[in-house]
């Protein structure tokens, strides 16, 4: 198996989010927001925190009025996520949480009206040392480039951005990233490739309202992995009408799946059919259910017999290929020990995370060595 992605990335500049660093050189970050009442503190820091534990590097809060914004201050008190506040149509809320800890202000230019305006939330995000993220939406165009192009294209959106980064280059404010949003697959992925080529600022990529847990998951898969095998993309949000936890899981199933990060198990198992000699299926939702903690990266092979089984075995860290009367684990690519049906997935689960132990603790004597 390949090692390592064969991608190569756009070269951007970077910018902070707290103290996720996004664009340049660094890991493209996993976005998600919350989904309950900004104003119902509690519900909203645990919802943050089962999103960082989910992986999250970054999380979104929306903040629509003044007094949400003041939650948003008791909010930030009580999470160390970088958190970026989620603002329309009222300027005077994006200046008031950037004195209240915002780690990036994400404004649509478009419904914030005037320039002075917009010029206001620039010297705010400037005075508190703080990034700002401009987001177009294919849904909230400027009414003039609405009747400019007739209907979202792929051009407006890149015009509508680059009016607004013209208006920052003005201002020679150069700490921002961008995103040009769609729900249409072809419209986003167009309207990315066309800005990627005239600005080197980390762009944030997202199919805009993607739809429920699986039409979202196919729909963003596809948009974000062609822009991804591009190598345009320096942190991604995937929008699902779901648990904002799954976004996180589906963002970095997406970049595991492309090599560009490495967090948890990579599965490799077979669909299933008549020559398996264990319920496949049955095991691999054990598996995962019960093996969501691990973060340590590491390659397991589920195949139900001997026909790729031991193929996959060997390439990976832990491999199972069904056999009979018992199946046959190999560990780093070699045969190891048969496992019977009766106990299968204890004893697998056991032999996963005995690897799992030995892999850091290869990589603690690494660190202490260096």
């Amino acid at each position: 198996m390949i090692s390592q992605s064969p991608i190569v990335r756009r070269k951007s500049r970077q910018i902070h989010v707290g103290n996720v660093p996004v664009g340049g050189d660094a890991p493209i970050s996993v976005q998600s927001m919350t989904n309950t009442n900004t104003l119902d503190v509690d519900a909203t820091v645990d919802q943050i925190e089962r999103i960082a534990a989910a992986g999250g590097d970054i999380v979104r809060v929306s903040v629509p009025d003044m007094d949400s914004a003041e939650a948003f201050g008791k909010i930030k008190q009580r999470t160390s996520v970088p958190l970026v506040t989620d603002i329309h149509f009222d300027y005077r809320i994006a200046l008031r949480v950037a004195e209240l800890g915002a780690d990036c202000l994400r404004i649509n230019p478009g419904n914030i009206g005037r320039e002075d305006r917009v010029h206001a939330v620039v010297q705010a995000a400037r005075d508190n040392g703080i990034p700002i993220r401009i987001g177009v939406n294919a849904g909230s165009l400027e009414k003039d480039l609405q009747k400019k192009y007739g209907e979202p294209t792929p051009a407006a959106l890149v015009e509508s951005a680059m009016r607004h980064i013209d208006y920052l280059d003005r201002l020679d404010f150069q700490e921002y990233k961008i995103s040009l949003k769609a729900s249409d697959v072809f419209m986003a992925v167009d309207a990315y490739r066309q800005i990627a080529t005239q600005i080197d600022q980390p762009l944030h990529l997202g199919i805009t309202e993607a739809g429920g847990l699986r039409g979202g998951t196919v729909k963003s898969s596809i948009g974000l992995g062609a822009l991804l095998m591009d190598g345009i993309g320096d942190t991604l949000r995937i929008s699902l009408a779901a648990d904002p936890v799954e976004e996180i899981k589906v963002g970095y199933d997406i970049l595991k799946s492309l090599k560009l990060r490495s967090r948890g198990i990579n599965f490799i198992a077979c669909p299933s059919c008549s020559r398996q000699n264990f319920d496949v299926i049955g095991t691999m939702n054990q598996l995962e259910e019960r093996l969501e903690d691990v973060m340590t990266p590491l390659n397991v092979s589920v195949i139900g017999c001997v026909v790729n089984g031991p193929g996959e075995a060997k390439e990976t860290d832990v491999g199972l290929t069904g056999g009979s009367p018992a199946n046959l684990v190999y560990i780093d690519g070699k045969p190891a020990q048969k496992l019977r049906n009766d106990h299968l997935v204890d004893d697998l689960e056991k032999l996963i995370r005995e690897r799992v132990a030995r892999k850091q603790a290869e990589e603690n004597d690494v660190i202490t060595r260096a």
